[in-house]
């Protein structure tokens, strides 16, 4: 089956929202960040969508400070919704944040987060997402991409292209990105790639870091 784009208009018009692949990839992806997080600190997820993600991680992660955000105000009210349910302390108010704006509402972070924005939304904001990691970010600390991408000399799921043809139905400025294009433009910022992780459901979990 071709996977669906989360979007912020879709589920449940209610507060809290749902992502329905959020339970299927939240614990392979935590099983990564158990690996490429720090042990102390704060923890910026961009584009929290749903809240359901970083809710999760705070439980799994209590030791590590945790701030949501989202460009969208139902996007907000849904973070705002799973946080209040979830009673977690180390998971602060969102932060009202668009990815491409020239300045970001945070002043420092000890590691980023963005799980599935880079397919999901203009090239600007993956521009955005890379120039103000490199502004709050101190050397070594990691900002960390999870979603599907192209990769050159990898054979692509058939998945994926069908994925990427139904995004680029729906948005013009969307589509699954080739990994080689993203990494130039953090190498550009100062990143290194670190690592790459195969996912399930043909996605990869991205690690770069400012050496």
């Amino acid at each position: 089956m071709t996977p669906q784009p989360w979007l912020p208009a879709d589920g449940d018009p209610a507060a809290k929202r749902h992502a329905p692949a959020t339970a299927r990839n939240r614990d392979a992806i935590a099983a990564v960040l158990a690996d490429w997080l720090p042990p102390r600190g704060t923890v910026l997820e961009v584009a929290s969508g749903s809240g359901e993600h970083v809710v999760h991680f705070a439980a799994a992660f209590p030791q590590l400070d945790w701030q949501p955000s989202d460009p969208d105000p139902a996007g907000l009210a849904s973070i705002a919704a799973w946080s209040a349910e979830a009673g977690r302390a180390n998971v602060a108010p969102p932060l009202a944040l668009d990815a491409a704006a020239r300045v970001w509402p945070v002043g420092r972070a000890d590691a980023m987060l963005c799980i599935n924005m880079v397919h999901i939304s203009p090239w600007a904001a993956t521009l955005g997402l890379l120039t103000q990691g490199a502004k709050l970010l101190h050397k070594g600390a990691p900002l960390i991409l999870y979603g599907p991408y192209f990769r050159k000399d990898y054979p692509t799921a058939p998945s994926n292209l069908a994925f990427d043809e139904s995004l680029k139905a729906r948005n013009g400025e969307w589509g699954v990105r080739w990994l080689e294009d993203v990494t130039e433009v953090a190498e550009a910022k100062g990143f290194a790639l670190a690592e790459v992780r195969n996912m399930p459901a043909n996605n990869l979990m991205l690690l770069y870091r400012r050496p």
